[in-house]
């Protein structure tokens, strides 16, 4: 089964389920193949079916990704992009999706952390994009991403000039959010999601899909707008009064007694 290239465990309550979702395919750097591709895509369409209220994104080590299969590059039996399945079902998930680097990802292999809506590294976290050393041009929407993270220069240095970020260094520039010690990665990636997926589901894929959309947004009374319909439909929800109250109670049981 090719879903055996990326596993999938379901962690937390029936309310707060987190989909942890692990590129194993070392014996081959997790090479984004159109067979791994397709099973990533696979194992978020199953987290997403069994309710998971956020995603995290790891892999096996040594290797994160190491991006395209150059076999399938050489024989081209497949399209391009038939290897963009699994970063596109990341990109397009409704849930955040948090993405735990631990090891280089390379050319196409950084397409999928920056899928992903947070990214966090480990020190032996790299980011190296290396189209350019293959002799092929980006794709899949990499300088598009790349550039929404560390703006048009960064892009071109790393792309056109062959950079390489640590993961110390991507925390620096914006590329990834924390750089933190390799026994801190995953649970911190945990920590983030499992408090995203407990949240109001329905509040949080509203407000994920206003974040997006306020990507194409050019004034901040557009922005003012689309935040204001989204804010009017959430005081309408079930549950809204409620959550108030509670929030009220409790500040009142910390006042001091007069």
């Amino acid at each position: 089964m090719t879903e055996a290239l990326v596993r999938l465990e379901l962690t937390g309550g029936p309310h707060s389920t987190v989909g942890i979702l692990t590129l194993d395919d070392p014996a081959h750097r997790n090479a984004l193949s159109p067979a791994l591709s397709n099973a990533l895509a696979a194992r978020v369409q199953q987290a997403l079916e069994a309710k998971a209220g956020a995603l995290v994104l790891t892999a096996e080590p040594p290797v994160f990704c190491a991006g395209g299969s150059l076999d399938a590059l050489l024989t081209r039996d497949v399209p391009l992009s038939a290897s963009y399945a699994g970063f596109t079902a990341l990109a397009n998930a409704p849930v955040p999706t948090i993405a735990a680097i631990n090891a280089p990802a390379i050319g196409a292999g950084v397409n999928l952390p920056l899928a992903c809506d947070v990214i966090l590294a480990g020190p032996g976290a790299r980011f190296d994009p290396r189209w350019l050393d293959v002799g092929i041009h980006p794709g899949g929407g990499h300088l598009w991403r790349l550039q929404q993270r560390i703006g048009s220069q960064g892009a071109a240095a790393l792309v056109l000039c062959g950079d390489v970020l640590t993961g110390e260094e991507a925390a620096a520039v914006g590329l990834a959010w924390r750089c933190v010690a390799e026994p801190d990665l995953l649970p911190l990636a945990m920590a983030y999601a499992s408090r995203a997926a407990g949240r109001y589901r329905p509040l949080v894929t509203r407000t994920k899909q206003s974040l997006i959309a306020s990507e194409r947004l050019t004034t901040p009374d557009q922005a003012m707008a689309l935040e204001l319909e989204a804010q009017e439909w959430s005081m309408d929800e079930p549950g809204f009064a409620e959550r108030i109250r509670a929030i009220q109670a409790s500040l009142a049981a910390r006042r001091p007694a007069r």
